[in-house]
């Protein structure tokens, strides 16, 4: 989290993502928009969520940009992008976030914050794991991969 106070600009963007929400749900589809701000302060690309109507469970706003991001812009440029989001990005979007290398997150709606708005909360079952196991086995298509 970072504490500095919202810009005129970060907020007017954050506007722009809500509406971008407001279309997706008039779209048929969960109320959740993003768009991504370049360096120079311009919007560079814009999502809706469209998991509904693409019958995609992954086709969040910000996994499609972060998705887009990583395919059309070069690291530095990358770097410093904004994302501007209707809400707190999941798991598996932030995690396309962070892999994409953008700078920076603004969102409206927390986590939290939309678990009071849904029936039942924002979260979703729990999947059970096990593991890690079998490392030497696991590791050996790995070791060396990272240098």
């Amino acid at each position: 989290m970072h504490d500095a106070p919202l810009t005129d600009d970060d907020l007017r963007f954050l506007r722009q993502a809500i509406g971008l929400a407001a279309a997706a749900r008039a779209g048929g589809n969960p109320p959740f928009g993003s768009l991504l701000v370049g360096p120079d302060g311009k919007v560079l690309a814009e999502e809706r969520n469209s998991s509904l109507t693409d019958d995609d469970i992954t086709a969040h706003p910000e996994l499609k940009l972060a998705r887009w991001a990583a395919r059309e812009l070069d690291a530095a440029t990358a770097a410093g992008t904004t994302m501007y989001t209707s809400c707190q990005p999941c798991g598996m979007c932030t995690g396309a976030i962070e892999r994409s290398g953008l700078g920076r997150v603004v969102f409206a709606l927390s986590t939290e914050q939309l678990g009071t708005l849904k029936p039942g909360g924002a979260g979703f079952g729990e999947v059970a794991t096990h593991g890690p196991a079998l490392f030497d086995e696991a590791g050996t298509p790995v070791r060396g991969y990272y240098r």
